[in-house]
């Protein structure tokens, strides 16, 4: 029984961090996201997806500790150590968007909140019921465990 309601409460969850409203929202009503793990490595799903990103008129903001200490650009954008760097640097993030293993996406949550981020994404794979919770319950929207450019995608074949 304890393990039905575990897994009740994640379905729970689940439907809460994708919340298709959210969604939208932030694919639709932002224009500068952070990209927690973007290093400029052009093999890297960050690389591709910040590409994608500045397709659909989006600001990337590149935030990359060891490319930062490098002087780096990455696609034509300063890279910043930390969130707070960049947001010194660039005024307001309307998203962060964080490419990083789930056990260390949560920090990331932490301080996008703190910055006053307009929201957090974390990519496919990624989850933190925690981070999630905290995030939320700072008034900060939270998406996980999915990519924009899945959802631009489904967009597209929904409209053909």
């Amino acid at each position: 029984m304890e393990s039905l309601s575990r897994l009740v409460r994640y379905a729970d969850m689940t439907a809460a961090w994708l919340d298709q409203d959210t969604i939208d929202t932030l694919l639709d009503d932002s224009e500068t996201w952070a990209v927690v793990g973007l290093s400029g490595d052009p093999y890297r799903t960050a690389y591709s997806i910040a590409q994608e990103l500045q397709q659909h008129g989006k600001r990337i903001v590149p935030i990359h500790p060891g490319a930062a200490a490098e002087g780096k650009e990455v696609l034509g954008e300063k890279v910043y150590a930390t969130l707070a760097d960049a947001a010194a640097a660039v005024g307001k993030i309307d998203v962060v968007d964080v490419f990083r293993r789930s056990e260390a996406a949560g920090q990331f949550a932490d301080e996008a909140v703190a910055i006053g981020a307009g929201g957090v994404w974390f990519q496919m794979g990624v989850v933190d019921e925690s981070a999630f919770e905290r995030t939320t319950a700072a008034g900060v929207p939270m998406v996980m465990d999915t990519c924009p450019s899945k959802i631009w995608f489904e967009r597209q074949r929904a409209q053909a």
